[in-house]
């Protein structure tokens, strides 16, 4: 996710590493808090996991997922995959949503509240159906990046009752620590100097870290990193630009992170024409 307020929208393109042949395209607009990807997608993904709640919507067809390897296919009209929760997705040419929503904001907590934790969960059909209905329509009408925001804020609104700001409930400490790391995720860090910056020891500050955001310090600089790496690939620079740019120590760095939480490489991630967007 990208700092306050909202990104450049970005044309994307995701190919994943199906049975069967994968390709899609559409458009990304990133805030702080969260991020919306549209368009359109055919193909399977390789395991991964990520910090982000995802919501999964489409407005007409069936999305897949699993969550073992063997395991059998589950189609949803619309899912939430919680932070953290390894698993596959796939699709047959269906126009899809992918809203990211961090856990730590205050949807990121009510969207637990509602759907649980514990796997992936079924969203309502009819709620799921109008969400990505209303996010399209958006979309076709060519809103612009800060409508297109705001009509993604109003679809995880109406899934779960809140926005993406970070939820009144975080410790004060976690939350500045957080704001700390923002202002420095494309520079190196350390537990250390981040427990420094609110007066707390490693110890105390990796406990306070892990269960206020679910999630170990490492992994969530990682997280920010890669959505950083993407909004500057999405602009233009080159992957290996992207990830000096990010922080990471190199592109195959990059490269092996994005495909542990998206389930595809990073070149698979690439800018295309408007037009080709729709």
């Amino acid at each position: 996710m990208s700092g306050p307020g909202l990104e450049p929208a970005q044309p994307w393109s995701l190919v994943g590493r199906p049975a069967r042949g994968s390709d899609s395209s559409g458009r990304i607009y990133s805030w702080q808090g969260g991020s919306l990807w549209i368009g359109s997608s055919q193909g399977r993904t390789e395991w991964h996991d990520h910090h982000a709640h995802q919501l999964a919507l489409a407005p007409a067809g069936e999305l897949r997922f699993r969550t073992e390897a063997q395991g059998p296919w589950t189609e949803f009209a619309g899912a939430l995959v919680p932070s953290h929760c390894k698993h596959q997705f796939e699709v047959d040419g269906l126009r899809v949503i992918h809203l990211f929503v961090e856990p730590e904001s205050r949807a990121g907590r009510a969207l637990l509240q509602r759907f649980g934790a514990g796997s992936i969960a079924s969203l309502p059909g009819d709620e799921a159906r109008a969400a990505a209905q209303a996010l399209f329509a958006a979309f076709a009408a060519d809103a612009d990046a800060p409508a297109m925001r705001q009509a993604a804020l109003a679809a995880i609104a109406a899934l779960c009752g809140a926005n993406t700001e970070p939820d009144a409930e975080l410790d004060p400490r976690l939350a500045r620590a957080l704001a700390f790391i923002r202002e420095r995720i494309a520079q190196p860090l350390s537990l250390g100097e981040v427990a420094a910056s609110v007066a707390l020891s490693e110890s105390r500050f990796r406990h306070l870290f892990v269960s206020g955001t679910g999630s170990s310090f490492r992994a969530y600089l990682l997280w920010l990193r890669i959505n950083l790496a993407i909004d500057a690939a999405m602009a233009g620079a080159s992957w290996t630009v992207a990830a000096h740019q990010a922080g990471f120590a190199d592109s195959a760095h990059l490269s092996r992170t994005h495909k542990r939480m998206f389930g595809i490489e990073p070149t698979a991630v690439r800018p295309q024409p408007a037009a080709a967007a729709r």
